[in-house]
């Protein structure tokens, strides 16, 4: 492990990658059969790539890839891709039903709807996740019960409730939310769709993370439609570690792992998966206090265990950095240069850009960009989970201005 020393704020380990053996959690079988349950869902496309050839121009590398979350079945973010798989899986199995057999129309049917009523699905959240299983548990006739962070944006509340969930605001970080929702389903016989695993509490996130993969997958079809070249570089965002886990999980299979070099992003107040890294034990290390970020979907301090194993296997760069990032992402995306297309990214959503423009504009940051290996013939890929979640939060954001 080398710390390359902090510039703004921003700070960067670099890990040794492990040899590769294979990622059984997000297998090619499994990963197909992800997409193909996806693609039974009648609101179920595929999410914009777009190729920000001017920004790539402008920057100095060969490619700049973004994929649009914020267009994902209406609900401005990518969390109902692991939402509907999990309940998918749970309610084949209730249902003695293979999931390969199992599509969206079966379980929305009327007899499965009569069978499920009395489910009530109970979740944590800081807005986008909560928001994913009301309007996938509302569509299978189950209730759903979410507890949500203090300071929670009353925008996101308001849309978790306006897909029939009943939400409530706690006094809590999200941490302790999550541990509030497993004790109201262990209290209520409810049933938790958490995706960040505890011990006796890991298959159901397993199954929330391997559907994220339809996202990575559709960006690399994406790609080689465009007839574009391949990442050498991808960013990923961390929370918990579910999203940048499968994601990176996904790669490793995809690549046999040959796959591009890895770089996981955190809010410095919740960089939980840095502080692992930077402890060098090999295990999971949790980040305590209010978390306060800008970046609410950011703001976990315990790693999720299965996704924690892959990005410390896997990842090469883990960077912790200051509010002032992503809101620099958030305005290039929406300001975009000369032609490329314009992107709606919230405050999750837009650090990975943010990160890469600053690191080859700011003369003070080209050690952190020479040790990733970002030059003239990088391509990158990033993911914008979210658009503007919190609608008056984001236009205040691309208009606040810091160097």
């Amino acid at each position: 492990m080398i710390t390359v020393k902090p510039v703004a704020g921003i700070k960067m380990l670099t890990n040794q990658r492990n040899s590769y053996h294979p990622v059984t959690l997000f297998s090619e079988e499994k990963c197909r059969t992800v997409q193909r349950f996806h693609n039974t869902m009648a609101d179920y496309e595929p999410t914009p790539l777009a190729s920000l050839d001017n920004l790539a121009a402008e920057l100095g590398v060969a490619g700049v890839y973004v994929k649009d979350e914020s267009f994902r079945f209406g609900l401005n973010a990518f969390k109902a891709l692991g939402a509907s798989y999990g309940m998918a899986r749970l309610l084949a199995d209730k249902l003695g039903r293979a999931i390969k057999t199992i599509t969206d129309e079966y379980l929305t049917s009327p007899g499965v709807k009569a069978k499920m009523r009395k489910t009530v699905f109970v979740s944590a959240t800081d807005g986008n996740h909560g928001r994913a299983v009301a309007w996938c548990a509302t569509r299978l006739g189950c209730k759903s019960v979410i507890y949500l962070p203090k300071g929670a944006a009353p925008f996101r509340v308001a849309a978790i409730r306006n897909e029939g969930a009943e939400a409530h605001v706690t006094d809590l970080n999200y941490d302790d939310a999550v541990r509030l929702a497993t004790q109201k389903a262990e209290e209520n016989g409810w049933t938790l769709m958490q995706d960040t695993a505890m011990p006796g509490y890991e298959q159901i996130p397993a199954w929330i993370m391997q559907g994220y993969t339809t996202m990575a997958a559709e960006a690399l079809e994406q790609i080689e439609l465009q007839g574009g070249p391949m990442p050498t570089h991808v960013f990923l965002q961390a929370g918990v570690g579910s999203m940048s886990g499968a994601v990176l999980g996904f790669l490793v299979q995809k690549f046999r792992g040959n796959h591009p070099k890895t770089v996981i992003i955190e809010p410095e107040n919740a960089a939980c998966m840095f502080k692992s890294i930077q402890a060098g034990d090999g295990k999971p290390h949790s980040v305590e206090g209010d978390l306060e970020t800008i970046m609410a979907g950011l703001a976990c301090g315990e790693p999720n265990p299965a996704g924690w194993e892959i990005l410390r296997n896997y990842a090469e760069f883990f960077v912790s950095c200051p509010d002032f990032v992503t809101a620099k992402g958030m305005r290039r995306l929406a300001y975009p240069l000369g032609s490329d297309t314009g992107i709606v990214s919230g405050e999750s959503g837009a650090v990975g850009i943010g990160l890469v423009e600053l690191l080859v504009t700011k003369p003070d940051l080209t050690g952190l960009k020479d040790a990733m290996g970002l030059n003239k013939n990088s391509v990158v890929l990033a993911f914008s989970t979210e658009g503007d979640t919190d609608p008056s939060g984001y236009r205040k954001i691309v208009r606040w201005s810091q160097d």
